[in-house]
């Protein structure tokens, strides 16, 4: 069953934006929703985009893509830049198209990007790209302009060293780009924004035992038909899963210990989610899961 407590009435012409920490249970009522009214369901969720994750990335499957038209998912090659920008560039083409948009996601960046606008800002090089993977946190830190050093989480490193790069790429620090940003290209105030809440323990129960549906439905086949290629400063090998998966086919790790690995960092990674969404969503409809709804 399929159940949300606080779903919203939702007209059939209006665009639905559904975020929710990772196996929330985003992606079936975003189904449960193009079945019933209608829409063409799209991907907000960055690891979702490439073509060689299905299993690891829970991606909707086969039979749920047969079931209602699914836009944005596993289309993009391994090694292919991906941005926000590139998102919101394809997003743009199916707003312009007539069936009702229904986007669905874990992607706070990417809703962000399409509900207040986002900067167009030059790609980086790859020397000047190059140049940050090498260095060390403390020195991106260092290379910043101020007001955007104190704007974004010092922490987060792919945080400060986007910043740093657009930086050396433009002469032109992240806050003054962020500045001029457009208006945007669907505000809030014109769809349907849901944003699902679960509680922690409920969570953690869920991301543990789709971790094992996923073994068993062949995630380690994916990853090792992509061990060859493996690196770990691209993108598409960031999705949760998939480093200890690689350690465990490289004979690094036991399976129990990738097992336990994967749910740790997929237990911090909804943290942060978590997070993220109340801090930047707090004028969206909020749901709690009501019974035994699939996780995704």
């Amino acid at each position: 069953m399929c159940a949300f407590t606080g779903l919203p009435p939702i007209p059939r012409d209006r665009p639905v934006l559904i975020a929710g920490p990772t196996a929330s249970g985003k992606s079936a009522l975003a189904l449960r929703i193009a079945r019933e009214d209608g829409g063409v369901i799209v991907n907000a969720d960055a690891s979702q985009v490439y073509a060689c994750w299905r299993i690891i990335t829970a991606r909707p499957t086969p039979e749920d893509e047969a079931a209602a038209p699914h836009r944005l998912y596993g289309h993009v090659a391994w090694d292919q830049p991906y941005s926000a920008g590139h998102w919101l560039r394809e997003v743009r083409g199916i707003l312009a198209a007539d069936a009702r948009p229904i986007i669905v996601g874990g992607t706070g960046l990417y809703f962000a990007a399409l509900t207040e606008g986002l900067a167009e800002i030059p790609a980086t090089p790859p020397d000047i790209r190059a140049r940050a993977d090498a260095m060390a946190l403390d020195d991106l830190i260092a290379g910043l302009d101020a007001p955007t050093a104190a704007r974004i989480d010092l922490a987060n490193r792919a945080r400060v060293q986007r910043a740093w790069e657009v930086l050396a790429t433009t002469g032109r620090g992240l806050a003054a780009w962020q500045e001029a940003t457009p208006p945007p290209d669907l505000p809030v105030s014109q769809t349907v924004p849901l944003l699902v809440e679960a509680g922690r323990d409920w969570l953690l129960e869920r991301i543990t035992a789709r971790f094992d549906r996923m073994l068993e439905r062949g995630a380690l086949d994916e990853v090792a038909a992509m061990d060859r290629r493996y690196d770990a400063t691209l993108p598409a090998f960031k999705a949760i899963g998939v480093p200890e998966l690689v350690a465990y086919h490289r004979g690094m790790c036991t399976l129990d210990e990738a097992r336990a690995r994967v749910a740790i960092s997929t237990r911090q990674f909804a943290k942060r989610q978590r997070t993220w969404f109340r801090a930047r969503l707090g004028d969206w409809h909020r749901l709690r899961p009501d019974g035994d709804v699939p996780p995704g």
